[in-house]
């Protein structure tokens, strides 16, 4: 079966399982990958919510929140340091 991409009117997409060795594929098409900023390379979220599939980028070394928190400590230990540096 080809793996055509249909407009459900929506904005999303209809699309189809290809087989794959002993299991199934869903062709991305490029552009959609482009707009996500998703590569061969890209490690990927893939999560279950009720009956629908989320695919995100995964968020591989430091997210924001741990970001934050180190610039925090850091702040926080050497900020009067910094501001005596910086003058």
């Amino acid at each position: 079966m080809k793996n055509e991409a249909l407009n459900s009117g929506d904005g999303s997409m209809i699309k189809h399982l290809q087989k794959y060795g002993n299991s199934y594929a869903l062709i991305i098409d490029k552009a959609i990958l482009d707009t996500m900023g998703i590569g061969p390379e890209t490690a990927l979220r893939v999560s279950v919510q009720g009956n629908g599939l989320t695919l995100a980028p995964a968020n591989v070394g430091f997210g924001r929140e741990r970001v934050d928190a180190i610039m925090g400590d850091v702040v926080r230990d050497y900020g009067n340091a910094l501001k005596r540096l910086s003058e």
